[in-house]
């Protein structure tokens, strides 16, 4: 039976098919980011004060200043308070004058909000302040909880229905659901609507890089999680420059699902993995694919090669029962799943506090994604230069040092404060990339998209954990940095224990998974086998 990976370097490991399905399935990572708005840009402490336009049913004539000093009680500092109102009464306006008013309470009548910042926010429009305050982060962990939901659902989906429709089905849920956020009347509606949309988030987040990377040849297969990274950090970008002009959230929930939309089309054009297909014994449907792809790529598949796709052995099977029966393979799941988890966990912790450095929230987020773009374009190179396990271990070990340097720098001090949270997240999101091209190298077929989907359960997981693990500043500032920071240290030093897969053809079976040998050993061959099918056509 013909190896996939001999069958690629036929067909073309990373042709004009390849190049327009990798943009195809990229392209929502620049409009991905643009869900965490309503979440990133937010004012968790606005400018306010109570609504007392009742005094105003007594004297219209009062000025702005004159209704405050009436009707809110001043903090020790001087300034009106946030929370509290005086308790209304039915005096003429002489009455109040002269005597005041005394007794206070919680705002009756909801708050009046400033708008130099923002129009409007889920903390001014759902009113998540004083005693609802806490409700910010739980909306924050709401998403991620959806997210984490789809990496659940559409993981094991795609090993039984495949890769095609387990990134179609999340972008349509997106379009629906990015539009009801929007329009939610309520909290608690806008909390399920982003439940549900964070479902579709993880299913193509998981699935559409999985797909792009099983077309492409072993030379370039960095090119499949880095350059979906890239364009996620583009997104970032453009999610900044996104929010400065247009400062309301529903609206920019309406302009997100715009050109999601578009996507929801054409993603239905976006071919099935053809590895998948071999794998699950529909080879004619392969063969007819492959023949495509060559003719797409400008390259002629000869007979002798499609005589030699025949329907594979059977292979022991069995998704994570077989993964966790194999010692080699535990250690590895389990040694790349704690750094998906610990990149993430700092990687958001980072994220939801955008608007806590100290400096302009739109420029540090513009920051965030600015920084990512050579991480992810160095990340390309130096998978190749420097291998998988090498990478992984600097980038963790890095990331962890500079956040942890946190500490040392006084909490006034935004610029250097911003300068090592950037340096960290930098680092961080380096290692993600890594952890997606790793995480499919190490496992066979048969099982590689469950143990990717695992993976991803377990790094939104993390995400899910970061606004829950910021909450405990409220006990000391430092603690969410100093959990975070340790977490990546540690596994940035476990990474120690895995093995360097650099191009080494994708393992279709556990034996070969196992060993990580005899795919490499196939290389030599497998250019051999090119060079004589060259020589015959």
């Amino acid at each position: 039976m013909a190896d996939f990976g001999e069958i690629l370097c036929t067909i073309g490991e990373f042709g004009l098919f390849q190049k327009i399905t990798l943009f195809g399935l990229c392209f929502p990572n620049l409009i991905l980011p643009f869900h965490f708005a309503s979440v990133f840009f937010i004012e968790s402490d606005p400018e306010r004060h109570c609504n007392t336009d009742w005094i105003l049913q007594t004297d219209s004539n009062l000025t702005t200043d004159e209704q405050l000093n009436l009707t809110l009680p001043r903090e020790d500092d001087g300034t009106f308070s946030k929370c509290q109102m005086f308790v209304p009464v039915n005096w003429p306006i002489g009455a109040i004058r002269e005597y005041g008013l005394n007794d206070t309470t919680g705002c009756q009548n909801g708050w009046v909000y400033s708008k130099t910042l923002y129009k409007a926010t889920i903390v001014t429009d759902f009113n998540l302040v004083c005693d609802q305050s806490h409700l910010l982060e739980l909306a924050q962990a709401g998403l991620m909880a959806g997210i984490l939901f789809g990496c659940l659902l559409f993981g094991p989906f795609a090993e039984s229905f495949g890769r095609k429709r387990a990134a179609q089905i999340p972008v349509v849920v997106m379009v629906i659901f990015t539009v009801t956020t929007g329009l939610c009347p309520n909290f608690f509606l806008y909390m399920a609507s982003q439940f549900i949309l964070g479902i579709g988030y993880g299913g193509y987040r998981l699935n559409g890089v999985i797909l792009a990377t099983e077309w492409i040849g072993v030379s370039k297969r960095s090119w499949g999680a880095c350059v979906t990274q890239l364009f996620g950090a583009v997104g970032q970008c453009l999610l900044a420059g996104m929010m400065y002009f247009v400062r309301d959230w529903r609206l920019a929930q309406l302009i997100t699902a715009a050109p999601l939309a578009f996507v929801a089309i054409y993603i239905w054009f976006i071919p099935e993995s053809a590895r998948w297909l071999l794998d699950r014994g529909r080879t004619e449907e392969a063969k007819l694919l492959i023949t495509k792809v060559a003719a797409i790529n400008k390259c002629t598949v000869s007979g002798s090669l499609l005589e030699k796709i025949v329907e594979k052995k059977t292979v022991r099977k069995g998704g994570i029962i077989i993964l966790m029966q194999s010692s080699v393979l535990r250690k590895y799941f389990l040694t790349i799943i704690l750094a998906w988890f610990s990149l993430n966990v700092t990687y958001y912790s980072l994220s939801f506090n955008v608007g806590k450095l100290g400096l302009d929230v739109f420029l540090t987020q513009f920051i965030f994604g600015l920084t990512e773009l050579p991480a992810h374009i160095l990340c390309i190179w130096l998978l190749e230069a420097l291998g998988r396990k090498v990478s992984l271990m600097a980038t963790l070990l890095l990331g962890g040092f500079l956040c942890i340097l946190i500490l040392a720098v006084p909490q006034d001090n935004a610029v250097a404060i911003t300068s090592l949270a950037t340096s960290g997240r930098f680092f961080i999101n380096w290692a993600g990339s890594i952890c997606n091209v790793y995480v499919q190298e190490l496992f066979p077929t048969s099982f590689r998209q469950t143990a990717s989907g695992l993976g991803s359960i377990a790094s939104r997981v993390g995400g899910l954990l970061a606004p829950l693990l910021n909450m405990l500043a409220v006990y000391h500032w430092s603690i969410p940095t100093v959990v975070f920071s340790c977490l990546t240290l540690v596994s940035g030093a476990l990474s120690f224990l895995l093995p360097e897969t650099r191009r080494k053809e994708l393992p279709d079976s556990t034996d070969e998974a196992e060993g990580n040998t005899n795919k490499k050993k196939n290389q030599s061959e497998t250019q051999k086998f090119s060079q004589i099918l060259s020589t015959e056509l």
